[in-house]
């Protein structure tokens, strides 16, 4: 929760998305939804085609959205950050029913072109190393290969949603941190105030008599506290 210089933190780091790899996988997806809907779904009169790229575009914007709103709220963060993660479900269904209609079967783990599939997703998060394939490859693969990589993506945003609460149990939210730094500034304000009274004396004698003043009240205000609380 400390900022430089040990101070309070309101505003934490955030941002920096475009650099996870779940939001990477999340852009080719986006990418690779549009490309698939182009080339095997009709262009007007199937709400499908709304539906697929609607939920792969809110998967990005939500890691997005997320990631800016960290600085000030862990809870928006985690928020979008599952809804992200749930429209990869509704999108994963999505790919699931179009092996349906077309009469074939998700690959199976063992299957070689999901292994396959899986070892080059690892290595290559990126739209522009996917853009080939989804031009060439028939529609039966394609959806595997996106089911595979909602799969994927799933599993990281589960990643990113456990570090977020961890930090949040660490930082707390907004609220936290502000009530936190303005302790801080009220302690700043008594410990300025007593340096004062202390600069202030004008020979040793007076240096003593006011931190003896000091203490007195000091101990005046312990006094008050074990009363109260009967110690």
């Amino acid at each position: 929760m400390k900022a430089g210089g040990n101070r309070v933190a309101i505003d934490l780091s955030h941002g920096g998305y475009r650099k996870l790899i779940a939001y990477r996988k999340s852009e080719t997806i986006y990418q690779g939804t549009v490309v698939f809907c182009r080339r095997f779904l009709p262009a007007r009169g199937d709400r499908t085609v709304d539906q697929m790229t609607q939920a792969a575009r809110s998967c990005k914007q939500n890691i997005a959205e997320g990631s800016a709103a960290s600085g000030t709220s862990k809870e928006t963060e985690i928020r979008l950050t599952g809804v992200a993660r749930a429209t990869l479900d509704e999108l994963r269904e999505d790919y699931l029913d179009r092996l349906r209609s077309l009469g074939a079967a998700p690959w199976s783990v063992e299957d070689r072109r999901a292994q396959a599939a899986k070892t080059y997703a690892l290595a290559h998060p990126d739209w522009e190393d996917w853009r080939d394939i989804f031009e060439s490859r028939p529609e039966e693969t394609l959806c595997n290969v996106m089911v595979m990589l909602c799969h994927q993506t799933h599993a990281l945003l589960g990643g990113m949603i456990r570090r977020q609460e961890e930090e949040f149990r660490k930082f707390g939210g907004v609220r936290e941190r502000m009530h936190a730094a303005r302790i801080e500034a009220r302690g700043e304000e008594r410990d300025k105030a007593i340096f004062s009274r202390l600069e202030g004396a004008g020979s040793a004698e007076e240096l003593e008599r006011r931190a003896g003043e000091l203490r007195e009240e000091i101990a005046r205000a312990v006094r008050g506290v074990r009363e109260r609380r009967g110690w």
